[in-house]
């Protein structure tokens, strides 16, 4: 794989901000006033049971989902302003739990479609930038694969080499490993690492508690729509001091 520059030394507010954030889907609610922050460069995961609202969370910091109140702010932008929310598009970048490839077109292809459908990019260029994100995830030799040659991880890191073309300031990962067989996790996380130590704003709502501990800036846990505890991930993981923190780990890893 390739090294980029560092983005800690980029002069970008990759940061997030979550001020009071609340939402509803009919007579649920799923979040409750939560107040968030995520310092540029900094890699948070979320944890918590499903149900939790630590998805729907992911999905308002990315712009995918809208509060019904509060404030939100990705840099300098106010998504909870519905005029300026567009100003991200393209600034981030989501990786989902399925990988969402289009069946009929290569790696190449998957990766380069919206360079040259919403960037207006030759193909020329789009291939050279394409070429650049699949050397990136370790994958420039299956270039011309289709998803039904490959793996379920080599797919999940095609899916993130998309997500990388348009070069984001924020990756968001919602359980990205958690449709992959238990032996294809490590080679998508080794990708999320790389990607942590080359200085990206992250944000990744996972249960695999080794890559929250060996990556994580700080693990944030979600409980009925409330952030109930957060910290180092040592201090979270290993010594919790919310009952229902110290009741999902242990169910956690048990299981």
């Amino acid at each position: 794989m390739t090294t980029t520059t560092n983005l800690r030394d980029a002069e970008v507010d990759s940061s997030i901000r979550l001020r009071s954030v609340t939402k509803s889907f009919g007579s649920t609610e799923v979040l409750k006033k939560v107040d968030l922050d995520v310092a540029s460069g900094e890699v948070v995961v979320l944890i918590g049971a499903s149900g939790s609202g630590k998805s729907t969370v992911l999905r308002i910091m990315s712009g995918l989902e809208t509060s019904d109140s509060g404030e939100v702010w990705v840099g300098s932008t106010p998504l909870h302003d519905p005029r300026r929310a567009r100003e991200i598009r393209g600034h981030v970048g989501m990786v989902f739990q399925q990988f969402n490839l289009f069946p009929h077109l290569t790696a190449l292809g998957n990766v380069t479609l919206a360079l040259r459908k919403a960037r207006k990019m030759s193909t020329s260029e789009a291939n050279t930038v394409g070429m650049r994100s699949l050397e990136r995830v370790g994958l420039s030799d299956k270039a011309e694969s289709y998803p039904s040659q490959l793996s379920g991880g080599q797919q999940q890191r095609v899916a993130i080499a998309r997500a990388l073309a348009v070069s984001p300031r924020i990756m968001f990962f919602d359980e990205a490993t958690s449709a992959l067989d238990p032996e294809l996790v490590g080679e998508v996380t080794a990708v999320m690492r790389q990607l942590a130590d080359e200085g990206m704003t992250m944000v990744v709502v996972t249960h695999e508690m080794r890559f929250a501990r060996r990556t994580a800036d700080r693990v944030m846990f979600v409980d009925d729509g409330v952030i109930a505890e957060q910290g180092d991930p040592e201090q979270v993981l290993t010594n919790p001091q919310h009952p229902r923190t110290q009741q999902f780990l242990r169910k956690v890893l048990e299981a």
